[in-house]
């Protein structure tokens, strides 16, 4: 069965080996952002599609049977024109999104709805660790009375100002090494999205067992999809 997979994660790339290994025709979708692509299971489509119309006629001309948004929980406008495109040309769909991250004994979080929020909130002189991609860095770098690290994969398009530095780095990430760079950052708040999943929770062990406060920034509401937490329920779901 041809599969489109709408990648970018972890998941996405499990995903395609597992379905390339059940017999399937498995193609991952790929914004692009990202130069170091890992191997990927099956054919590879790099580039936006112009909308929930456009990836609905590229389903179409492909002769695509199953759509599968892999990407990434705040990727909102994708699993938009995810759901929309699968109405156009009468496919099935599922959402696979990984669970979100609960606070545990000890951990100081505050629950904010966007980055706007997390960027009013900061009080003036903290020092801040960014884990929250290129998007909406700009609101951060308007609060000139804090300091800033913003932890990227890949560069940023826009130079940061004095008061924001760039670390380029890709997970995972060991809690031993998150420890030793909130330490030496000597950071006072953690700002990061509810992303889920193993590769980079261990920063909230890290600032847990530090003190650092820890801004969540929660995820938020998409399109209404059929949705798993895994690859095998996703494999299941082929199986419909």
């Amino acid at each position: 069965m041809k599969v489109l997979i709408l990648g970018g994660t972890g998941e996405a790339r499990a995903l395609a080996s597992a379905l390339s290994g059940a017999g399937h025709q498995p193609t991952t979708a790929l914004a692009g952002r990202t130069s170091a692509i890992d191997a990927l299971a099956g054919a590879v489509h790099i580039g936006a599609f112009g909308g929930a119309e456009g990836l609905s006629n590229y389903l179409k001309s492909e002769g695509f049977e199953r759509l599968v948004d892999a990407t990434h929980p705040y990727a909102a406008q994708i699993s938009g024109n995810a759901v929309a495109a699968a109405e156009l040309c009468g496919i099935a769909l599922v959402r696979l999104v990984r669970p979100c991250w609960e606070p545990a004994d000890g951990d100081a979080w505050v629950r904010v709805a966007d980055i706007a929020e997390a960027s009013h909130m900061l009080p003036a002189n903290a020092n801040v660790l960014l884990t929250t991609g290129h998007r909406g860095l700009e609101q951060f770098a308007e609060r000139s009375d804090c300091s800033f690290t913003a932890r990227l994969i890949e560069p940023s398009d826009v130079s940061p100002p004095e008061h924001m530095k760039v670390l380029l780095s890709r997970p995972p990430h060991a809690y031993e090494s998150e420890c030793a760079l909130l330490q030496r950052l000597g950071a006072t708040h953690l700002v990061t999205k509810n992303a889920g999943g193993r590769q980079t929770a261990q920063k909230l062990v890290a600032a847990r067992d530090l003190g650092v406060e820890v801004v969540m920034i929660e995820r938020p509401v998409l399109a209404a999809a059929d949705e798993v937490e895994d690859v095998a329920a996703v494999l299941a779901w082929m199986g419909r």
